[in-house]
């Protein structure tokens, strides 16, 4: 019987990071839990592709769009189990076994958050994103999710939106999350680049808007300024 875990990325110039989030995922191959890794590619120029391919990935191409690259990696994909990662997360040891544990539900789980960086700020962030997905049933991307293929087809799927794609799931899935037994460990580079409070406080003011039904494409254009 073919392993139920399809696990699919999206990147986008991902050369640098892709390697170490692939690498973390051997502790699921060697446990007969990976049938294959789908990276979603959005059009990289830095040899992203040539990586992917080194490791023997799937790949899909496709105009840059967060959501719309995961709905079209998710869909190229065979597993029954989908796990979606950010190219920038690693999952720190022992996620196979809590992921394991958790295929026979019906359920999607989620990891929690923290940074490769120490300091408070960093466990602060992480603090909330931990407390907001808890409270609220708010993951983010960056905290991956693993799901039955059949919950995420009732779900409706990623919608194809350049942001916010993870929350819009999520609300789809109101109900049916639950916090795994592992941990994703993603990269804080962004935020040691712009600044914690400053990248903190956008996200959260993004999130705001968002939910008060302000356009994923609009917010995409501001986001990234």
């Amino acid at each position: 019987m073919p392993a139920p875990l399809s696990v699919v990325i999206p990147t986008l110039n991902a050369a640098t990071a892709l390697p170490g989030c692939a690498a973390a995922l051997m502790e699921g191959v060697e446990a007969g839990l990976i049938r294959e890794l789908v990276v979603s590619d959005g059009g990289s120029t830095d040899g992203t592709l040539e990586v992917a391919q080194g490791l023997g990935a799937v790949v899909v191409s496709g105009p840059a769009s967060r959501g719309g690259q995961l709905r079209r990696g998710v869909a190229a994909s065979l597993g029954t189990h989908v796990m979606v990662l950010h190219a920038d997360t690693q999952l720190a040891p022992g996620w196979g076994e809590a992921v394991a544990g958790h295929l026979p539900s019906e359920k999607a789980g989620y990891f929690a958050l923290r940074f490769d960086s120490s300091g408070l700020p960093a466990r602060l962030v992480a603090g909330w994103a931990n407390l907001r997905s808890r409270v609220f049933g708010l993951p983010y991307g960056d905290q991956g999710l693993v799901l039955p293929r059949a919950l995420y087809d009732a779900a409706g799927g990623y919608p194809d939106q350049p942001l916010m794609e993870d929350v819009a799931l999520a609300r789809a899935l109101k109900g049916r999350l639950v916090r795994l037994d592992g941990v994703a460990v993603t990269s804080a580079e962004k935020y040691r680049r712009q600044g914690w409070l400053r990248r903190g406080a956008r996200n959260l003011w993004t999130l705001a808007r968002y939910q008060f039904g302000a356009s994923p494409v609009v917010l995409a254009r501001s986001y990234r300024r």
